[in-house]
C-alpha cells in the first residue's frame, strides 16, 4: 500500500508532519510524489470518462429535444386539420419525451458538477505535487550540506589529526631539549678573551636599538627648534 490510500488523504495531508515522523524523509517524499502522480493519472482518467459521458448525454439530449419539438409540430398540424385525436396522441408522445429530457438534463447537470469538482481536485493535487517536489529539492540540498558538514566534522575529529599534533609536539619538545643541552654546555664555562671584549662593544644589537630610539626622540625636538 502506498503512503496514501485515498485522494482526500493526499490533498489534506501535512507533508511536514509526515517527513518529521519518517526515518528516511527522502525515501518517503519519493513515495509520496509517486503516489500523488499515480492518483493524478487516475483522477484525470475519471475526468476524461466524465467528459465523454457529458458529450454523449448532450448529443442524446439534443436528439430528444428535436424529436419532442417534432411531436409538437405534428400536434399543431393535426389540429390545423381538425384531427384533435391525432393532436392529443402527438402531445402524449411529446409528454413522454419531456420526462426523458428532464432525466437527461439532470444527469448532464450532475456530470457538469462532478467535472467542476474534478477540476478543483486536480488543481489541488497538482499544488500538492509541486509542494512535494519543492520539499524534495530542499531535502536533497539539506542532505548534501549535512553530508559535507559531517565529512568535515569527521575529518576534524579524525584520530590521524590527533596523531599529527602529538608528533609535532614531540618534535617541539625534542628541539627544546637540544637547545637546553646547548645552554647546559655554556653553564660554568669560563668566558674567553674574545667574549669579554665582545661584551664591551657598544655597538651590540641592544645598543644599536637604543641609539635608534634616542635618534627618533631627538628628531622632533630638533625640528621644533
Amino acid at each position: 500500500m502506498g503512503v496514501f490510500s485515498r485522494f482526500t488523504d493526499i490533498v489534506n495531508s501535512n507533508l511536514n508532519a509526515i517527513l518529521d515522523r519518517a526515518e528516511d524523509p527522502e525515501k518517503i517524499i519519493r513515495l509520496i510524489i509517486q503516489e500523488m502522480e499515480d492518483t493524478l493519472v487516475e483522477v484525470r482518467a475519471d475526468a476524461a470518462r466524465m467528459i465523454a459521458d457529458g458529450k454523449d448525454l448532450s448529443r442524446r439530449l439534443d436528439r430528444l429535444a428535436r424529436t419532442r419539438d417534432e411531436w409538437v409540430e405534428r400536434a399543431t398540424l393535426a389540429l390545423s386539420r381538425e384531427r384533435e385525436d391525432l393532436a392529443r396522441a402527438a402531445l402524449a408522445e411529446k409528454g413522454k419525451l419531456d420526462g426523458d429530457v428532464s432525466r437527461l438534463e439532470a444527469e448532464l447537470a450532475q456530470v457538469t458538477d462532478l467535472l467542476a469538482q474534478s477540476d478543483a481536485d486536480i488543481a489541488r493535487l497538482r499544488a500538492k505535487i509541486d509542494e512535494a517536489r519543492s520539499k524534495q529539492k530542499l531535502l536533497l540540498t539539506r542532505q548534501g550540506s549535512a553530508g559535507t558538514r559531517l565529512k568535515v566534522r569527521r575529518q576534524t575529529h579524525d584520530g590521524r589529526i590527533d596523531e599529527a599534533v602529538l608528533r609535532f609536539e614531540a618534535f617541539e619538545r625534542k628541539v627544546e631539549r637540544a637547545e637546553a643541552e646547548v645552554e647546559a654546555f655554556d653553564l660554568g664555562r669560563t668566558r674567553s678573551l674574545a667574549d669579554e671584549i665582545a661584551s664591551l662593544d657598544p655597538t651590540g644589537p641592544v645598543e644599536q636599538e637604543l641609539a635608534r630610539l634616542k635618534a627618533q626622540l631627538a628628531k622632533p625636538a630638533a625640528e621644533g627648534n
